[in-house]
């Protein structure tokens, strides 16, 4: 086949036609214009082709299968779920993988939840009620310590709560603290939880009352709060410091016990200076005529000529702090508890008491 070169640019030189056979085979830069180099030409023949790779092994010969079969032609696998296989009409189909439950045994849906019976809407009559001092049902129910106040709805909605002998089934309903609320066959008494914090006196007793008429703490709090609190723990008749008073049962049954650990500090004034191998011993602790003691730490009070010592202590008997003390043969002239479940007396004088914030009523709950 001849080469036809491009036809020339206007002006330029007319070259003639050449074979394919007389253009140089590569290498070479052409003498064409513009200095382009050709591209190379091979030969068709394989003999006469160079090897580009000579160094690489010749490659092994094919191998034939025994039967002889192109790949395309064997027959697919079925066993597996989900694989295509060849229908008898020609027609290809997926096998059908097997469910994980059949059609009866499938687990029915989760019923809708029934839909709570509409709020009762603020009224004058509820309004003025309220001011009253009528709360919701709801909350008088979980202030008696039944169950919270999601779980007082569902009670209520079911019919499980009475009210003046009448159930009632209607969410938001007000009671009053007169009001007989029964749940279960119980009736309940709703109180709300009260906690109060006192700078305790000398001379003043920790008891509700005395049959000597002695004064007591109770006379310090008179008319605090409608209802009806009592002291956590004791202090004795000379011991100042942090006393705390509530009507919850619970916390005040933690508060009280040993195995809680509730931290108390005091501050100890002592007749004469304490020795450094009673404060040895102190802090290995002793044995008492009720039994071991264990103190949690004690240190001098700076500037006090080791006559006054702050220990540290979570055990509740009796008069431990002064017996530890006599034990050692020391006489306690003063006695301070300054911490009491890290509560503290700070700006409050001698005989003021004062409510918890609800941080430190939290800080209570969450340690219960």
């Amino acid at each position: 086949m001849a080469y036809t070169p491009k036809s020339p640019r206007a002006g330029g030189p007319r070259r003639n036609a050449a074979s394919r056979e007389d253009r140089p085979t590569g290498g070479a830069r052409s003498q064409s214009r513009g200095g382009r180099t050709a591209r190379p030409q091979y030969h068709t023949d394989d003999d006469e082709r160079p090897e580009r790779h000579s160094s690489r092994p010749a490659r092994a010969p094919r191998t034939v299968r025994p039967d002889d079969t192109r790949r395309s032609e064997r027959p697919m696998r079925t066993t597996r779920p989900g694989s295509r296989y060849e229908r008898p009409d020609g027609r290809e189909e997926r096998a059908a993988r097997p469910t994980r439950f059949e059609r009866s045994e499938r687990p029915t849906r989760r019923p809708a939840r029934p839909q709570a019976p509409a709020r009762t809407a603020d009224t004058p009559e509820r309004n003025a009620a309220k001011k009253s001092g009528a709360i919701r049902l709801n909350r008088y129910i979980a202030l008696s310590g039944v169950c919270s106040r999601r779980e007082a709805d569902e009670l209520i909605a079911t019919g499980a709560v009475t009210v003046n002998g009448q159930i009632c089934t209607v969410l938001g309903t007000l009671v009053k603290p007169e009001d007989k609320v029964v749940v279960g066959g119980e009736k309940l008494k709703a109180e709300k939880k009260v906690y109060l914090l006192m700078n305790k006196p000398k001379g003043y007793i920790t008891t509700l009352d005395d049959p000597q008429q002695r004064h007591t703490v109770m006379e310090l709090i008179g008319d605090a709060c409608p209802e009806r609190i009592y002291p956590v723990g004791r202090l004795d008749r000379n011991t100042t410091g942090v006393l705390l008073f509530t009507n919850d049962g619970d916390m005040a049954k933690k508060l009280t016990h040993p195995s809680h650990g509730a931290r108390k500090i005091y501050h100890v004034g002592l007749d004469r200076p304490f020795a450094k191998a009673d404060m040895e011993a102190l802090l290995q602790g002793l044995t008492l005529e009720d039994g071991p003691v264990e103190v949690d730490d004690a240190e001098y009070v700076e500037d006090s000529h080791r006559k006054e010592v702050g220990v540290q202590i979570h055990s509740g008997r009796n008069r431990i702090v002064r017996r530890i003390f006599e034990h050692l043969g020391y006489k306690v002239c003063k006695l301070d508890r300054v911490l009491f479940a890290e509560l503290t007396k700070k700006n409050l004088a001698r005989g003021e008491w004062r409510f918890l914030t609800d941080a430190e009523v939290r800080f209570l709950q969450m340690n219960k």
